[in-house]
């Protein structure tokens, strides 16, 4: 796929998840083997077209999110390329036993899509927030976990994502004008991290929405004659292991940034890694507390919680007083 200024523009005033399924409509055209679920979503995430244009490749199952599980594990076991998507937290956590045993044990290729991840449910409150989806899903065998950073990365992994033959967690933000990360063409491939900045101080590695506060935040530190190298670490599974141990290596300390909860996401994850060998930076984990957050506007809360590019440099630059 070539892809151009303008085309970068327009996904990224689409937002992720539009833009994700504009991709796949587009793939539909060529491929019927690709079919679609929801959960009483559609016209709101831009599968209208979709919906139209190929009416026996989309079936909403209603309000019914843990069925919808169970038809889209029969359709992979019959060998269609199956993409499934509601609400984060209600495909990930009201779902999970179903995920589990019939995709993760399974061992099926179901690609299931998030939206509205995060904080992005605002006023709907901690009923319809996903703090913990990351977390949920990588304790399942056999999952794979997606975050892309922008529209246009949401575009190319649609585009992975419909030759990959794993279970697949994609985690979408629904925000229109979302903050453009990548401003041309790249080469994307789902597990490998990419290296947006080099840095001699500390290393930033960041997935999904905080990438771009990630990158002002560093050019905060810049002023501050800091150097800090960024590293989008869009696949929180697998785990990218050899871009961490190339951007850690020298470094003071190391910072993961996530929307997400400090428990079981990306931090985590890294963590994790880190404590098995025999020497590594120091980890400053930079993400939600834990805690059930009240309903607010999706700003406010990224402020509230320290999810702005100055909110991030003012945790960094307290690790060097």
């Amino acid at each position: 796929m070539e892809l151009n200024k303008r085309d970068i523009r327009t996904f990224s005033m689409l937002g992720q998840d539009r833009s994700f399924f504009l991709k796949l409509t587009e793939k539909a055209a060529e491929d019927n083997n690709i079919v679609i679920l929801t959960a009483d979503f559609g016209r709101e995430i831009g599968l209208e077209k979709f919906r139209q244009n190929f009416p026996e490749q989309y079936f909403d199952v209603g309000i019914a999110e843990q069925n919808m599980i169970g038809v889209a594990s029969g359709m992979a076991k019959t060998g269609l390329n199956v993409f499934a998507t509601t609400y984060a937290t209600f495909v990930t956590a009201r779902c999970f036993e179903q995920i589990r045993i019939n995709i993760g044990y399974m061992n099926f290729p179901v690609k299931l899509i998030g939206r509205m991840s995060g904080l992005y449910a605002g006023f709907l409150g901690a009923t319809h927030y996903s703090w913990d989806d990351i977390s949920i899903m990588r304790s399942i065998p056999n999952m794979n976990i997606v975050a892309p950073a922008d529209a246009l990365e949401a575009v190319k992994l649609a585009e992975s994502a419909i030759n990959f033959d794993k279970p697949l967690y994609i985690r979408l933000n629904d925000s229109v004008n979302i903050p453009i990360v990548y401003k041309e063409d790249y080469n994307f491939e789902i597990g490998k991290g990419v290296a947006l900045q080099e840095g001699s101080d500390i290393a930033i590695f960041a997935t999904g929405t905080m990438v771009a506060p990630a990158l002002k935040a560093a050019k905060l530190l810049a002023d501050e004659n800091i150097s800090a190298a960024v590293v989008n670490l869009h696949t929180i599974k697998p785990l990218d292991t050899e871009i961490i141990d190339k951007f850690s290596d020298g470094k003071k300390f190391i910072v993961t940034v996530e929307e997400h909860g400090k428990i079981g996401g990306l931090g985590s994850a890294v963590a994790d890694y880190i404590s098995e060998k025999n020497s590594s930076p120091k980890l400053l984990k930079i993400g939600l507390p834990d805690s059930f957050i009240k309903g607010a506007s999706y700003d406010f809360l990224l402020d509230k919680y320290g999810l702005t590019a100055e909110k991030i440099f003012d945790k960094i630059k307290l690790q060097f007083v």
